[in-house]
């Protein structure tokens, strides 16, 4: 394990939360010790892309076997993934204008502060 987690930059408890969710299957020793392949280092590359894409382990392993390498670039492999991603970006949206509400709501607040206190937050 040492190894993939130099190799991939992952911690190991990472490793092992991937693999409780069904997303990576390493292959088991006899002696119990997993054995990473390059196709397990790959996987953990995509993984690793679609969390910073924002999207939930639950939803990586739905995604993660419909999607191929397209020059680089994930594609889709599966007719519903579009949707599916769709979706996503959906609900992300609305996640980004509700954050973009609360931060109007508290720069409301913040411009009605006195003078005197804005330089106290420097």
């Amino acid at each position: 394990m040492k190894e993939m987690t130099q190799r991939s930059g992952v911690h190991e408890r990472s490793l092992r939360y991937y693999e409780k969710q069904g997303l990576l299957a390493p292959q088991r020793l006899s002696s119990g010790y997993r054995e990473y392949s390059e196709a397990d280092l790959e996987t953990v590359r995509r993984i690793r892309c679609l969390l910073m894409a924002g999207l939930s382990t639950v939803v990586i392993a739905q995604v993660l076997p419909c999607l191929r390498d397209d020059d680089g670039r994930f594609a889709p492999a599966c007719p519903d993934l579009v949707g599916q991603l769709r979706g996503e970006r959906e609900r992300m949206t609305r996640e980004i204008e509700a954050l973009n509400t609360s931060r109007a709501l508290l720069d409301t607040v913040l411009d009605a502060a006195p003078r005197e206190f804005a330089c106290q937050a420097d």
